[in-house]
């Protein structure tokens, strides 16, 4: 019996917190679109190993970058020479994040 009342109740908290985000109007997880990253486009030089890439930007700087989450999910297949658009963090500008490829 202890484990129903327990299991309830935290199912009862998660729908309360997913009703509070609803209403508020806010996402957990705003991504590129919280103003702080840095949009920028580039093409793959290198594939490395663990989906890691080395991307070469239009200035001649090379940057380490991964795949983004949903290019993942949708098994979106990068090579050597596709331009790809990067979301760079303000923290750590070596390193990136794959959002787009374009071709």
């Amino acid at each position: 019996m202890g484990n129903e009342k327990r299991t309830r109740a935290r199912k009862a908290r998660s729908r309360r917190v997913d009703k509070k985000a609803i209403v508020d109007g806010e996402r957990r997880r705003a991504g590129g679109e919280d103003g702080k990253s840095q949009e920028i486009e580039g093409t793959i030089s290198a594939v490395l190993a663990g989906t890691m890439f080395k991307v070469k930007l239009q200035n001649d700087h090379e940057m380490l970058a991964h795949i983004s989450g949903k290019m993942r999910k949708r098994f979106i297949r990068l090579v050597v020479g596709d331009r790809v658009k990067l979301e760079v963090s303000p923290y750590d500008i070596d390193k990136a994040r794959i959002t787009y490829r374009l071709g």
